[in-house]
């Protein structure tokens, strides 16, 4: 009797590693490490000190326009108080002139912060993109 040496008996099958469960094992293990995470995640709100940040550094300000929001709410181009729709038409002209407008905006810690967001939605509205907020350097002991 002859003897087969084909592939065709069971006993010789090549082993096959099975992707989907190990593709469940994984998902499983990345939802159970997200929602560890999450519960780890303290909620509450501290106070805070804005102005003050470890890593202000020195920048030239040559070209900047430079607005200030004092603590009363009244913002300052310059020195020089001027009204929203006056700074909207300013910031507008100078977008419209200048190639790369930069704004810098500097608000007194005890402004509110919704002043300082309406300046920044005004500088937003005529179209500039680079703003920064001046900060000054502070040890963070200070806001404890």
């Amino acid at each position: 009797m002859p003897v087969k040496l084909g592939r065709d008996s069971p006993a010789q099958t090549e082993a096959r590693i099975e992707i989907i469960p190990l593709i469940d094992i994984m998902f499983f293990l990345l939802a159970a490490f997200m929602l560890v995470s999450l519960s780890m995640v303290n909620l509450k709100r501290v106070k805070v000190d804005l102005p003050a940040a470890a890593t202000a550094g020195q920048e030239a300000k040559n070209d900047l326009i430079n607005l200030s929001v004092d603590k009363a709410g009244v913002v300052y181009l310059d020195k020089k108080p001027i009204g929203a729709h006056e700074l909207a038409i300013f910031l507008n002209t100078q977008k419209k002139t200048g190639g790369k407008t930069r704004v810098l905006i500097s608000g007194d810690k005890d402004a509110r912060h919704g002043d300082i967001l309406r300046v920044l939605d005004i500088a937003g509205a005529a179209g500039i993109r680079n703003i920064a907020f001046e900060t000054t350097a502070g040890d963070s002991a200070e806001r404890n």
